[in-house]
């Protein structure tokens, strides 16, 4: 997916969150193609608030990144491999293909936009406090990448985009007079890749999404009739989070997205870019760790059926 060619984030009539209204049609009605567009953006809405609820964003299936060490066919990259996902408002984002960042090329450019100073400030120590425990366990494995004493940390981050596809010819809009005008006949969902460096980390906050589990249900040791009300409760206030229909406002932020990244976007790996001591800080070696443990992790009904034993 070219950057330059998908449609802005807002231009998503999902994006606003609107309330759900269905077209009432009667014969030798007159429409317009905003009436097509509401009808679409009805069903969208139905499903979108569904999938929303009932899964949250997160990894349906797939996306599992890696780190590609350079070759003497193939530059150094991150590798994302197929598979979809939901986002915040409930859109499923599939990656279809496997997909890569190129490392070096986006060091490169982090260091040209403002002289290494953001490189600088992602740039951290003591490293095991900003990564999952698995992680640190598939580090120490043979042959796998060690955590570094020092790396730059950046995020990977997955967002639905809609790419305009293809022209038909139309009437000219706005104040034209025109039979030759063209418009676009598809939008196509697409998704976009985005690496962000992660700035302002420190002791009480990672930047990690926050774990789910006990923290939310209870313990899992605890009482089934403790458990059984903390599902209950839990319910109960799930309609107070951002991003219902009919909100008037943005999307709130998670504790993961750093600020000018789409709030809609879902995080799906952590990266430590070893560097050496200085600054700017300047790469040291390719072994670059990969945690993509820490992400929302949405496992489906036969998954959670094998996992129970049924």
């Amino acid at each position: 997916m070219d950057p330059a060619t998908a449609l802005t984030p807002d231009t998503d009539p999902l994006y606003a969150q609107p309330l759900a209204e269905r077209p009432a049609y009667a014969t030798g009605m007159l429409l317009d193609a905003q009436d097509f567009a509401d009808e679409q953006t009805y069903h969208r809405v139905q499903l979108a608030q569904a999938m929303a609820f009932l899964a949250g964003g997160g990894t349906l299936a797939g996306l599992r990144v890696t780190h590609q060490s350079a070759t003497d066919n193939a530059p150094e990259e991150i590798r994302v491999e197929p598979g979809l996902a939901v986002d915040r408002l409930g859109r499923l984002i599939e990656v279809p293909r496997p997909a890569c960042l190129r490392v070096q090329r986006w060091y490169d450019a982090q260091m040209q936009s403002d002289g290494g100073d953001t490189l600088t400030r992602s740039a951290y120590a003591n490293l095991n406090r900003f990564v999952s425990a698995r992680a640190i366990a598939e580090s120490a494995l043979p042959g796998a990448a060690a955590v570094p004493d020092r790396a730059v940390i950046a995020d990977v981050f997955l967002r639905f985009v809609a790419c305009p596809r293809g022209l038909t010819p139309s009437f000219a809009e706005g104040p034209f007079d025109a039979l030759n005008a063209v418009s676009t006949s598809r939008v196509r969902d697409a998704y976009e890749l985005q690496l962000i460096p992660r700035e302002g980390l420190n002791a009480s906050y990672d930047g990690l999404p926050v774990a789910q589990g006990p923290a939310v249900l209870g313990d899992a040791t605890a009482d089934v009739g403790v458990r059984h009300s903390a599902l209950q409760d839990a319910v109960l206030a799930a309609y107070t989070v951002s991003g219902r229909a009919g909100d008037s406002g943005q999307l709130a932020p998670l504790p993961e997205q750093p600020g000018g990244v789409d709030p809609t976007a879902i995080f799906i790996a952590r990266l430590l870019i070893p560097v050496a001591a200085g600054d700017p800080p300047l790469r040291q070696g390719d072994g670059v760790v990969v945690d993509g443990w820490r992400r929302r992790f949405i496992p489906s009904a036969s998954l959670l059926a094998q996992w129970i034993g049924m």
